[in-house]
Parts: C-alpha cells; sequence; structure tokens
C-alpha cells in the first residue's frame, strides 16, 4: 500500500465522524463550528474517495470480532485460563448484551455508514440508479457501499439470527440508537426530499416520515440483498492500479470477485445451489492471466504460508489490510501469542491440531473390495500436514520458542510407532497456539491482514455444492459429485484443453494423489489415525445419499485444515447441520472441545438450534 492509503483513510474517517456523529440536520447547517457543508464535501472526487476508505477503516474495527464470534463457537479454537470474562462467555454459548464481542454497535455503525454514503451518490450522482448511463467511478463506489451493506447485514444475521432492518434515512449511530429504544413508530423529522432531477437546489421541503421497527431473519436478508446486489450493481470496484502501481488495492476493496463470491456465500447458505454456482464459478473459472484463483503451485507446499504474509491476486479475493507504518493494527497476536505484552487468550482446540497431525502422506493399501475386511495397509506413508498445518496454522510453543519442525515430525513418528511415552517428551509443557496470524510477525507488529475471501475457499464451497447439486439435460439427471472429488484433490475437472495448471485443494499440498486424496466408493476404510492402520470400513454400495455425507464429511474437514481461525467455521457447521436437519451434526463436532463433565450438557444444550444465535433482540 502506497501514502495515499495512509492519507485518505485518516481523511475518510475524519469526514465519516461528520456524517456519524452529527444530526443531519447539523450536518447541512452551514453555520456549524467544523465548517463542512455538504457541497463543498462532495465537490471532488478524492473527498469521495476519502469518505469510502473511511468506511473500509470502520470494518477493519469488525475483524476481531467476526474471529471469535466465527471460530471461538465452533470447534476449532477455544479459551485458554488468560482469557478474558466476554470471551469465556462466548465459548459457553451465554454471551450477554453487555459481552463487547456480542454487541452490533461496530456492525451498525458500517451499516449506517454505508446508508449514508448511498444516498449521497444517489442524490449527487443520479446516474448511479441507470442501469444504461455509461459506467463510471461513481458507479463502482456505489457498488462497494451496496455489497459492504449487503455482507454486514448478512454476517449480523449468522451471529444474531435475526436483526433490525435499519432504514436508509438512518445514517448515524445515534439514530439508529434511537430508533431501535422508542417503542412503537419512530418519527425521522429531518428527512429532506429532493426534486425530480435529483439536484439540491430543487429541494422541496424538509417531511417528518414515520419508520416501523422490522426484524429480518436469515431467509429476509438473504431474499432482500441479493436481489438488491443482482439488480441494482452496475460495477463494483475502482481501479486504483492507474494511479498507485500497486495491484494489491484491487482486493483491498470491494470488487467484482468478491461481489460474486458474497453472493455465491448468499445462495449456498438459503440452499439455491444452482444460482451459488454461478457466482462461485465466476471466480474458479476466470480467464484472467497469472492463473488467477486457480488453484495452481504458486502457493503449493511450503510456499501456503505466504498466503498469510503477502497480499496476491492469485489467491486473495477480499482482505482486510493493516500495517503497522500506519497504526493500523489488531488484536490477533494479543489473542493468540503466549510471550509477552501479548496475553495467550485463545487456542487451537485437540480436534483442530489432529485435523492436520493424522493426515498421511503417500500411504498404500492392500485393497480387496470383495473381501473389504482382509484390507491392510502395506506402507504408512509419512504422517503430518506440515505445510498448512505445523509452522502455518498453529504451533507448539516451549518457553517462549517454537518447538522445531522435526521434532514435531519425531513425535508423530514414535506416536505411529506407539512409543507415545517418548513422543510425548518431545513438546512436554508446550503451549499449543494459533499460529496464522503471526508468521513473519515481530512481537509489536499486530498488523496481520485479515482475510475476508480467498480462493481455496471458494473452491471448497463450490465443491460442498457439487456434491448435493443436480439438475435435467436432455431428459438426463447430471450429478456433480465427481467435480466435488476433482477440486479436492487435483483440479481435473476443469477443461483438459486448459493451459492452467490445475492442482486441487489438497494437491497443491501434496495430498492428491491416488492413495492420499479423498476417493470415495462403495467401501470407504477407516484408518488408526497416528499408525494409519486399517480399522474397518464403510460400506455404502447401493446408497448414494450415504456416499454423498460421506464425502461431505470429507469437504468439512478439509474446510478445517485450509481455513481454520479465518471467522468462517462456526456458520460452515450450522449450514450443514441445517442442510441435513440434523442439529446433532453441529451438537457433536462443538460439544467435544469441553471438559468430559460438561460435554454432555453443551451437546443437549445446542441440540437446539435457538441456541446457536446470540440474542441480542429478544
Amino acid at each position: 500500500m502506497k501514502n495515499y492509503n495512509k492519507y485518505t483513510a485518516i481523511i475518510g474517517i475524519f469526514l465519516l465522524s461528520v456524517i456519524l456523529f452529527s444530526s443531519c440536520k447539523d450536518f447541512l447547517n452551514p453555520d456549524q463550528e467544523i465548517n463542512i457543508t455538504k457541497d463543498k464535501l462532495y465537490d471532488d472526487w478524492y473527498e469521495y474517495r476519502s469518505i469510502a476508505m473511511g468506511m473500509y477503516a470502520i470494518q477493519a474495527d469488525l475483524v476481531e470480532q467476526l474471529v471469535i464470534l466465527g471460530e471461538l463457537r465452533g470447534d476449532l479454537m477455544k479459551t485458554t485460563e488468560n482469557a478474558d470474562a466476554d470471551m469465556v462467555e462466548i465459548y459457553n454459548f451465554n454471551g450477554s448484551k453487555e459481552n463487547k464481542y456480542a454487541q452490533p454497535t461496530n456492525v451498525f455503525k458500517l451499516i449506517t455508514a454505508a446508508n449514508s454514503f448511498i444516498t449521497v451518490l444517489k442524490t449527487e450522482h443520479p446516474e448511479v440508479l441507470d442501469a444504461k448511463s455509461v459506467i463510471t467511478n461513481y458507479d463502482k463506489l456505489y457498488g462497494e457501499a451496496l455489497c459492504m451493506r449487503a455482507w454486514a447485514y448478512f454476517n449480523a444475521v449468522r451471529i444474531y439470527g435475526k436483526v433490525p432492518f435499519l432504514p436508509e434515512s438512518l445514517t448515524s449511530i445515534d439514530e439508529v440508537n434511537n430508533f431501535l429504544n422508542t417503542s412503537g413508530t419512530y418519527i425521522d423529522s429531518v428527512q429532506i426530499i429532493y426534486g425530480v432531477d435529483g439536484y439540491t437546489n430543487d429541494t422541496l421541503k424538509n417531511v417528518s416520515i414515520q419508520l416501523e421497527k422490522q426484524y429480518y431473519d436469515q431467509d429476509l436478508i438473504i431474499d432482500y440483498f441479493t436481489n438488491e446486489l443482482e439488480h441494482n450493481v452496475k460495477s463494483v470496484g475502482v481501479n486504483h492500479f492507474i494511479e498507485n502501481n500497486d495491484q494489491t488495492w484491487e482486493v483491498t476493496v470491494w470488487n467484482a470477485y468478491a461481489y460474486h463470491t458474497l453472493l455465491g456465500l448468499m445462495y449456498l447458505t438459503n440452499g439455491d445451489l444452482a444460482k451459488a454456482a454461478n457466482h462461485f464459478e465466476f471466480v474458479t473459472k476466470t480467464n484472467s492471466d497469472n492463473y488467477r484463483y486457480q488453484l495452481d503451485g504458486s502457493f503449493g507446499l511450503n510456499n501456503w504460508r505466504n498466503i498469510f504474509t503477502n497480499i496476491d491476486l492469485r489467491e486473495h479475493i477480499y482482505t482486510v489490510w493493516f500495517n503497522k507504518s500506519y497504526f493500523q493494527q489488531n488484536q490477533f497476536q494479543e489473542f493468540f501469542e503466549p510471550i509477552k505484552p501479548n496475553k495467550y487468550m485463545l487456542k487451537p482446540t485437540r480436534s483442530a491440531i489432529l485435523n492436520w497431525e493424522t493426515t498421511w502422506d503417500d500411504y498404500r493399501l492392500q485393497v480387496n473390495n470383495t473381501q473389504p475386511w482382509t484390507t491392510r495397509t502395506v506402507w504408512k506413508g509419512m504422517p503430518g500436514d506440515f505445510y498448512r498445518g505445523y509452522g502455518a496454522s498453529y504451533a507448539y510453543v516451549q518457553n517462549g520458542v517454537p518447538v522445531s519442525q522435526g521434532n514435531v515430525f519425531a513425535m508423530l513418528w514414535l506416536k505411529s510407532e506407539n512409543d507415545y511415552r517418548t513422543a510425548s517428551l518431545l513438546i512436554e509443557d508446550a503451549d499449543t497456539i494459533i499460529y496464522k496470524y503471526s508468521i513473519n510477525k515481530g512481537l509489536f507488529d499486530k498488523d496481520a491482514n485479515f482475510i475476508v475471501y480467498r480462493a481455496a475457499g471458494v473452491h471448497l464451497w463450490l465443491a460442498e455444492l457439487y456434491v448435493w447439486w443436480k439438475f435435467e439435460q436432455n431428459g438426463i439427471v447430471r450429478e456433480f459429485t465427481s467435480n466435488a472429488v476433482n477440486m479436492l484433490n487435483d483440479g481435473s475437472n476443469y477443461d483438459v484443453n486448459s493451459t492452467r495448471e490445475q492442482k486441487g485443494v489438497r494437491g497443491r499440498v501434496g495430498f492428491g494423489g491416488a492413495t492420499d486424496g479423498i476417493r470415495p466408493g462403495n467401501i470407504n476404510y477407516t484408518r488408526h489415525p497416528f499408525t494409519n492402520e486399517v480399522t474397518g470400513y464403510i460400506d455404502v454400495t447401493g446408497n448414494f445419499k450415504g456416499l454423498q455425507l460421506y464425502l461431505e464429511d470429507a469437504i468439512v474437514d478439509e474446510r478445517a485444515r485450509e481455513l481454520a481461525f479465518e471467522g468462517e467455521r462456526f456458520y460452515d457447521l450450522i449450514r450443514v447441520a441445517n442442510r441435513r436437519n440434523d442439529p446433532s451434526f453441529l451438537a457433536k463436532k462443538v460439544s467435544e472441545k469441553f471438559p468430559e463433565g460438561q460435554r454432555e450438557q453443551m451437546y443437549t444444550y445446542l441440540m437446539n438450534p435457538e441456541n446457536w444465535y446470540i440474542h441480542y433482540f429478544e
């Protein structure tokens, strides 16, 4: 990022504060102490861009809350004894209205900032509403604001189950608080009605309008905002590369790929698989250069960890950027690192670590599917996913020093030889830590980027829907489970004539081969997590739904290896549980991270889907 980011972010926050924390009446009063009026504020393109940057700065304040609510309630993250009381409440599914992670204030700030910007753009540049007009940067800003608002509402409803719909005329947090706290009808007395041509010099009158509080559930939010995005967005994302020669700007603002990803995820969430596939495939089948979003070898093997050290257009779709040089920092290192002044408040669960440590590379089975009970392991292969796991997503730390990768591999190998005693000595008294936000970071940096969407996540969402999506073509019912398998392993579902080098999600880190890939069939063998010996088998012969469930389970596990601690895990579990109409899917996975005496109680509690949400608006 260039100095332009610093300048626009600071100015943007200042200008947004004028909008958010002044009443509409004061803001338009030329005699107020702050000598900025609407006609002066919006007479230059860079002032519009500064306001947009302020909106992105508000989003940056949300990232810790998104990770805690999206991961701490899932099966991959837990609290330590250092966790603050609010984290413990979230972990135990009893967040109060006073809980700082449960409060919707920052979401509302983002929505009202977007409301304000959208209103200004529609008023000052009414061409953004004309689908036939030539596309300008104002259309792209308008698209960014609509995406940001839709994203904020979508995340809110996933957290709270239902959310108040804030009328577009509410453009400050004070107005929102008054609106929510007023019993009955709320009177907005500063709504301004403009003339038909939309210009300020044709103002007709100030009128009072009555606003009724409405609470939208997830279906209503998805229906409203997918419709708005599909029909009202002409273009998304201003191209700053022309001015600053920095291509990463493209993915640190809302852009066409992020727009399609958001729409795809909303459709996937409500079960419209055809529409979800259409939007996800816009991303995965792009014909852009540099193998963009194609899961080639760019982030293969040891390069996988580079996803989290830089912003790269080949993997990043939309990323919230941080940089300590501009005092744009977050609390992730404070949450996850055990070295003072950091507080080590959150850590990976045992099941999270086992997802990587019980992955086996290049093993071989002697298979007999006609007598599956005779199948056995003839070469156990090599234990551990050391590209996405140790030293990338998690680490063991002894006395503030990470345990060497060699010692961790030796520990896993000793376990495979049933020498658990010696294995335990290699990591004795070690803390297990979340490392994804600490790669190449100094103790005081605290500026890891937060990735909202990236290529592998979209490929895995697409694989998930391919498990279930089927349609009739020329009288033949077509299914896509083979595509799901290929996307996981080697990307071979793409056109064989394509010049793009495809490796798949597992393939790019070395686990997509004939034996170590995920290749479900009629007979699927279970293996011991530490020795890799065959322990049994699952027979789904003649049971296609059983095969689909088996494959979906594998995809959910793969999402854990690839995307752990990135903020989506709990919603992955909710989505799959809802699709299956089986709350035990979520309840079992999440309850297993609790101590034995609490496990059954949490399982019973989570069997009620109402308890998956924070009931802030009850």
